[in-house]
């Protein structure tokens, strides 16, 4: 009866485990890359051919005497405003993780956002 072994359960056991392991294991992402977060570029285009996941972290580098990052509504993006539920970020390097679904970004300035210093990043599981 004892070969010694696992056996299947044990299998079983050790492949969720693994599985989890790598299941919540998250990215780091610096936004904008070596730019940071700043109107100079894009950031509407930044996110495109990368795969984000629930649990990511963004991390946005910016000039806090100049600009700040909101985390908003697809409302608040689209229009560039901070809406009552936004929350407002502004140190200057701030981690900001991912939740499943549409994620909103926007500088609080309305003219920079209107600029392009806004955001959209859609997660996975």
């Amino acid at each position: 009866m004892g070969r010694g072994g696992l056996g299947v359960g044990g299998l079983l056991l050790i492949m969720l485990i693994v599985i989890n392991m790598e299941v919540n294991e998250s990215t780091t992402y610096e936004v904008g890359d070596e730019f940071g977060w700043d109107p100079t570029i894009d950031m509407e285009t930044w996110p495109r051919g990368k795969t984000f996941h629930a649990g990511d972290i963004l991390e946005f580098k910016y000039d806090d005497q100049k600009y700040d990052v909101v985390v908003t509504d697809q409302v608040g993006h689209d229009t560039c405003t901070v809406t009552p539920r936004s929350d407002v970020h502004n140190s200057g390097d701030d981690r900001i993780e991912l939740q499943h679904g549409g994620n909103y970004f926007i500088c609080s300035i309305s003219s920079l956002c209107s600029a392009g210093l806004k955001m959209a990043v859609s997660a996975d599981f």
